[in-house]
């Protein structure tokens, strides 16, 4: 049986995860190297290594977090709630996960620029069947009226680009609105694009 790690591991290793969420979401990953990652964590690359075997370790061990985090705003909506606040409320929490977690945002973007090789798998298995159960119930929620025909899939991804835009385009949200914090108005822009699509 595998002993649990000691206050000092844990510490250590959360160190090396943000060190490499700070070179990776920079410089994605091929363009990393561990000893970058180690420099940025302020350890030698053997104590790294003595955690994590790999760049691909720590990349993997990233993104297995950072997956677990994304697909949480969309497990919450309610099938039960009014749609057009629920779905708000799914683009809402997407908007502030771009202003609080832009790194993990740019890492995902990265992922999927190189094809999603590392995670190909949950791209065409979990997120697909969430998506896949979301779709039916904002189908359901068409049939009975509820809101304005749309299509599922395309409303998902609209949602995702008018958020995470923000994150991964950062340089160019800010140098075009230049002192202005550009989430101080994109929420509410969102809800009126969400409640003029889906209000009947």
């Amino acid at each position: 049986m595998k002993k649990a790690d000691t206050r000092i591991q844990k510490k250590n290793q959360a160190v090396i995860l943000k060190a490499g969420l700070e070179v990776f979401s920079q410089y994605g990953f091929r363009g990393a190297t561990i000893d970058q990652v180690a420099e940025a964590a302020g350890l030698s690359k053997p104590n790294l290594l003595y955690y994590f075997p790999s760049k691909e370790a720590i990349y993997t061990a990233l993104l297995s977090q950072l997956l677990e985090h994304w697909l949480e705003p969309l497990k919450a909506l309610d099938r039960e709630g009014d749609p057009v606040e629920e779905i708000l409320s799914y683009a809402k929490r997407k908007l502030a996960m771009s202003r609080d977690y832009p790194q993990e945002s740019r890492l995902f973007a990265n992922e999927i620029i190189q094809g999603g090789p590392r995670i190909g798998d949950v791209l065409r298995g979990e997120l697909k069947e969430l998506v896949d159960e979301t779709s039916k119930v904002i189908d359901a929620w068409v049939a009975a009226g509820r809101i304005k025909p749309v299509h599922p899939y395309h409303l998902i991804f609209s949602i995702w680009a008018l958020t995470q835009h923000y994150a991964d385009f950062d340089v160019q949200v800010r140098a075009i609105m230049g002192d202005q914090d550009p989430f101080e108005s994109a929420e509410d822009h969102l809800e009126v694009v969400i409640r003029r699509v889906l209000t009947i």
